[in-house]
């Protein structure tokens, strides 16, 4: 949760940051989505995940995350500020990937979806703590050092109380190629192909919430980003600790399935909603918040049990990097559909990703496969 607050700390300020350094928050979110698949791909194909002691990775990243995120309040123009954005995504690439295979080493077989819904949970919640920093009226650069704050709290906490789990697997010789590998096997394409549809809709959802709040004509614009911490953060974390319970009992592919029906059915209505009423729209995003987020830990738990037992970091972390490179390409999509036509209907284009991912998901229970959490 710490360790990821600095995620959307530009974006959650991004207006003030336009008006000081002209750039806007397309490009101050994708640098750091570009600057994650850079890091994961480097990290895959050198197997850091694998072979370097885990719990210090994550210190020394979320470090690194920090400090980048404090120097942009010392910055005045975009150049070097993109440039800070792009290598805080790089070191949030030894952050969330890393702490997915920590939490496998401590899972056992019939509690990894819970498990691992809780750690989703509490990346939800550090996501979307910027938009609670700047709900309570934080100038831009006390969000920024307020997530940068939470970083190296988080890297203390992985350096002096985290350590690896009974089933971390021993030190794996290098093997670049295992990244390319595992999509060889159909059903682990399956289960990638799956988290792509769910990560085209995930970070443009939350990159962008806080706008479509806004054009909502009945929410009034100051409380949009509070309204946008709580569907994306409270009610976030609430799907991913209820979806990775009920994994456990019924295995994650039909509970990632019932997620993503849900996230596409409200792409489709949220044209609609927008014109309701306060209630209506708040109840709206806070079932969209749950849903699109809710099935992200059930895909980190099939790949983890279609895969070489050795390479779990390194699959986890090519899956992630994917993932991540699809994101820089429909946050400027919506962006894209919103200047054609206007930010209520611009969330229809998150509706293919989850039609991917049902798609996907559908194939692997006809293939009958039987995946525990």
């Amino acid at each position: 949760m710490l360790g990821l607050a600095v995620w959307f700390s530009a974006s959650a300020v991004a207006p003030a940051l336009q008006r000081e350094w002209a750039v806007g928050a397309v490009l101050l979110t994708v640098a750091v989505q570009l600057g994650f698949v850079a890091g994961a791909v480097g990290s895959a194909v050198l197997t850091l995940a694998d072979r370097l002691p885990p719990h210090r990775l994550v210190a020394c990243s979320a470090l690194g995350a920090a400090a980048c995120t404090a120097l942009l309040t010392l910055v005045d123009s975009a150049g070097p500020a993109l440039v800070l954005r792009g290598l805080t995504g790089l070191f949030l690439a030894g952050v969330y990937p890393v702490g997915m295979k920590l939490t496998t080493s401590w899972s056992g077989p019939y509690t990894r979806g819970r498990d691992l819904g809780l750690l989703l949970a509490a990346l939800t919640l550090g996501s979307a703590l910027p938009h609670l920093l700047r709900g309570l009226a934080l100038p831009w650069r006390g969000v920024l050092l307020g997530a940068a704050a939470a970083g190296v709290l988080a890297a203390v906490i992985a350096a002096v109380a985290v350590r690896p789990g009974p089933g971390h697997a021993p030190s794996p010789p290098p093997n670049p190629r295992y990244a390319l590998a595992l999509l060889r096997d159909r059903t682990a394409r399956l289960v990638v192909f799956g988290y792509l549809g769910h990560m085209w809709e995930l970070y443009a959802f939350w990159t962008w919430l806080p706008t479509y709040l806004a054009a909502a004509t009945t929410v009034p614009a100051e409380s949009a980003h509070l309204v946008a911490f709580a569907a994306a953060g409270v009610a976030g974390a609430a799907g991913c600790v209820v979806a990775g319970r009920a994994a456990d009992r019924v295995g994650p592919v039909p509970v990632a399935l019932g997620a993503l029906a849900v996230s596409g059915t409200c792409c489709l209505l949220a044209p609609v909603v927008a014109d309701g009423t306060p209630a209506a729209v708040v109840g709206f995003v806070l079932v969209w918040g749950a849903a699109v987020i809710a099935d992200s830990a059930l895909f980190t738990a099939a790949l983890s049990d279609v895969v070489d037992r050795r390479y779990v970091g390194t699959a986890l972390t090519a899956q992630t990097a994917l993932g991540f490179l699809l994101t820089s390409a429909a946050i400027p999509t919506v962006a894209a559909a919103a200047a054609l036509t206007d930010w209520r209907l611009a969330a229809v284009a998150l509706l293919p990703g989850p039609l991917l991912g049902v798609r996907a998901l559908r194939a692997l229970l006809a293939r009958r496969v039987t995946l525990e959490a």
